[in-house]
């Protein structure tokens, strides 16, 4: 089973940025590919989603801010994470899209 590494994520100021990166270990061109995030006590939610053929959906809370994109040869998919605000803090996860199996994720913090 295709394993997904997370990384990229810190101590950011708001209006700030990160970029986070997820690698996995087998071939993902042939799968959606999705960044979720966890805040503290709360379920997992989708934030933004890479289809096989190029599409891009997001959450309403991160449209415009955030990016995702992917590189199949590399086996990676990217989150651009722009104007930052507290309430993005979480643990953000990637994963191929209907898999229920996850990585331990990366932690993102937005605070001044």
């Amino acid at each position: 089973q295709v394993q997904f590494v997370e990384s990229g994520g810190g101590l950011v100021q708001p209006g700030g940025s990160l970029r986070l990166s997820c690698t996995a270990s087998g071939i993902i061109s042939y799968y959606d590919m999705a960044w979720y995030r966890q805040h503290p006590g709360d379920q997992r939610e989708l934030v933004a989603r890479s289809g096989v053929g190029g599409s891009t959906t997001y959450a309403d809370s991160v449209k415009g801010r955030f990016t995702i994109s992917r590189n199949n040869a590399r086996r990676t998919v990217y989150l651009e994470m722009n104007s930052l605000k507290p309430d993005d803090t979480a643990v953000y996860y990637c994963n191929q899209v209907g898999r229920n199996s996850w990585g331990q994720g990366t932690q993102v913090t937005v605070s001044s």
